[in-house]
């Protein structure tokens, strides 16, 4: 049976996800069989596994960063909002329907048997699990039952390392407020603080980590640097989402969709120097990009109606019909066309006229589709011409089935139509082939030169890996972390 580790944090966004990540692949390097695990995520960035099934995109990083194929093991329940008071319940990788998250709150703990069923599968195979906790362990109000945070620590019998993030302020009150709220059995799984994305000289913090440790009665087992790493953030409080861009050659606008999912499929082009990408929720915000992307989302028809009514459709096709080229991308590749019906409720039901930029409708089951998959572009016309006979890889997760009566975009389907593309597959531009093809289109539409180096997406990812894991390894007291391990609670 592999001993554990378990990631918690004194809010969202403290960095769980990519200190686990690290772990994952120091331990990697250090020659254990690892993996990592997480009980419950709530995110709209989700991944297909190999076996076709749907894990939260964290955990599939984290798998890449252990060495071992993505699983559902490692995430067995997954939430995927659909309004603000519900979400689509996945467990072990396949819907079980949607639930108002005071519905779920009162049967999550149904759920056990198979948190510990998926927990224990997995510690049969390896060394050391990495366990991930979510948001906070001491939201007061939901507590009760939890089976995520404490309540999963307790389960499996986990020491805990509690993480505050020192960039967003207020870290003495994250973490000494944090331990404060903790029950007695709680406080006494907690073996080490770590203070994340801490910037400027480290050594100015020096006081800092002597009253944390005075003050909480915890060690501090490291302070991290924040890090500039090009990883997939899976929460919707990413800083890509409402980050300025840089003035620079090119310029995308990604549509911020109000609920956009699988935003990751854009983080191919951060590795670009030249190439700016942003994320526009409003008009006056469209201003004259290169190129129009509108990502996925969990509900259609509602972002389709967002789209109308505030004024993004017309802009959009503004430009679109100024020659400035659009893609879509699952829900996007959706509103793109000419109507999306949801007959059967699968979103939120009814039916809505898409944007008409592409030729095909898109009705809604009960049926979800999720794979992974490999294919090549067919022959294509106006802009996206450049992608001809390229070849990509990704994956499919959408619950409708969209029929088109033009160009077919590539051999697994999409549709394409003047500067008009779009398809169901994430992760279409991660390969080289794709992403180094448009990226030097679009230079040469602006008469510019390109000299820049094109890299596959999954290499670059290995890359930005190991250099999160070199500067969490510098950064963390390892004999602390490995003590913690061996000696368990």
């Amino acid at each position: 049976m592999a001993k554990n580790i378990m990631l918690q944090g004194t809010m969202s966004n403290v960095g769980k996800s990519f200190l686990t990540a690290a772990l994952c692949r120091i331990f990697r390097q250090d020659g254990y069989s690892v993996a990592p695990f997480k009980s419950q995520n709530m995110a709209l960035n989700s991944f297909i596994t190999p076996d076709g099934a749907e894990i939260g995109r964290a955990q599939a990083l984290q798998a890449e960063a252990a060495g071992v194929r993505p699983s559902a093991l490692m995430n067995p329940i997954l939430l995927k909002p659909t309004t603000n008071v519900g979400s689509q319940v996945i467990v072990n990788g396949k819907v079980r329907g949607n639930m108002r998250a005071a519905d779920y709150f009162r049967h999550k703990k149904e759920l056990i048997p198979d948190i510990m069923t998926a927990y224990n599968s997995l510690a049969d195979m390896h060394d050391i699990i990495v366990i991930e906790g979510a948001g906070s362990p001491v939201e007061l109000n939901l507590k009760a039952d939890d089976i995520v945070n404490m309540g999963l620590a307790k389960l499996v019998r986990s020491p805990v390392l509690l993480a505050g993030d020192i960039d967003r302020g207020g870290v003495f009150a994250q973490l000494i407020g944090t331990l404060q709220l903790l029950e007695k059995d709680e406080f006494d799984l907690v073996k080490g603080l770590v203070v994340n994305k801490f910037r400027g000289d480290i050594t100015l913090f020096r006081d800092g980590i002597n009253i944390l440790e005075e003050r909480s009665g915890k060690r501090v087992a490291g302070v991290i640097p924040y890090i500039s790493c090009n990883l997939e953030d899976e929460d919707s409080l990413s800083e890509k989402l409402t980050m300025k861009s840089a003035d620079r050659d090119i310029d995308i606008a990604v549509i911020c969709l109000p609920k956009i999912s699988n935003f990751t499929d854009l983080d191919v082009f951060g590795q670009y120097n030249g190439v700016s990408v942003r994320y526009v929720a409003k008009p006056g915000e469209l201003g004259a990009p290169d190129l129009i992307i509108i990502p996925g989302t969990k509900s259609t028809i509602d972002d389709m109606k967002w789209f109308c009514e505030t004024g993004l459709a017309d802009t959009v096709k503004t430009c679109f019909y100024g020659d400035v080229p659009v893609f879509g991308i699952c829900g996007g590749y959706q509103i793109m066309g000419r109507s999306i019906s949801d007959p059967c409720g699968s979103e939120c039901g009814g039916s809505i006229s898409g944007l008409g930029l592409l030729d095909c409708d898109t009705v809604f089951s009960t049926e979800k589709h999720q794979t992974q998959i490999s294919g090549s572009f067919r022959e294509i016309t106006g802009f996206f011409s450049c992608l001809s006979g390229a070849e990509f890889y990704g994956y499919e997760v959408h619950m409708g089935e969209t029929s088109s009566t033009r160009y077919q975009l590539t051999d697994c389907g999409g549709s394409f139509r003047g500067n008009a593309a779009g398809c169901y597959v994430h992760g279409i531009f991660d390969s080289a082939d794709v992403s180094g093809r448009l990226i030097k289109a679009l230079y040469r539409c602006k008469g510019l030169p390109f000299d820049g180096e094109v890299v596959d997406r999954r290499k670059f990812r290995e890359m930005q890996i190991d250099l999160l894991a070199d500067n969490v390894r510098k950064n963390l007291d390892m004999e602390m972390i490995y003590r913690i391990i061996e000696e368990g609670v």
